[in-house]
């Protein structure tokens, strides 16, 4: 004859998964017991002109402000204001002849750029230091229209800025002081 084909452990998981259903229908009598009811009232939500939801309904003797449609800007708006790209100053930090491209390290910023042999108005070496554009590219910004920066002409440059400040410095002191012997006069007076 045949056994039986329920084993120990089969009772055990059916034990198991009666006790589970019975749980959770305790759960659920107790949830229907406690809750203040399912209408439709209790399942409303509103939203202000702010954004904000609440359960009360909003009070219909605020004025509201009304927005035409076209207003709205759905997005980032486009920039319009974008300065010119003004020519940088740098040093090549690597630069590989054989592969033709290398990195240019920004003076003012300490940003490094690509640089590309095609971006090239001259040959360049390690060290040199370049005026140079930049260009969106497609993993950064890339250093375009670079050429080597001539010394010389880089300190007369400078010496030349240096001496408009001065001068305007100079200017502005005498300004100041044109005002306030001006002040002095009308207080004696």
């Amino acid at each position: 004859m045949a056994r039986s084909q329920e084993t120990f452990s089969k009772k055990e998981k059916e034990k198991k998964r009666l006790k589970k259903r019975k749980d959770k229908a305790l759960k659920r009598e107790e949830r229907k017991a406690s809750s203040e009811g399912g209408g439709l009232d209790n399942m409303m939500a509103y939203v202000d002109e702010f954004g904000v939801i609440s359960d009360t309904p909003p009070d219909e003797n605020v004025k509201k402000k009304e927005i035409k449609a076209e207003n709205i800007e759905i997005g980032i708006p486009k920039r319009t204001d974008l300065p010119p790209s003004a020519a940088r100053e740098g040093r090549v930090v690597f630069f590989n002849d054989s592969k033709g491209y290398g990195f240019i390290k920004e003076t003012d910023t300490e940003e490094k750029y690509f640089v590309h042999v095609n971006g090239l108005l001259e040959e360049i070496k390690e060290n040199d230091l370049v005026n140079f554009e930049l260009e969106r590219g497609m993993k950064g910004m890339n250093a375009v229209q670079v050429k080597i920066v001539n010394l010389e002409e880089k300190k007369a440059r400078e010496e030349a800025e240096k001496a408009a400040r001065e001068a305007e410095e100079k200017e502005d002191e005498e300004e100041n002081k044109e005002e306030i012997e001006e002040k002095n006069e009308e207080s004696d007076s």
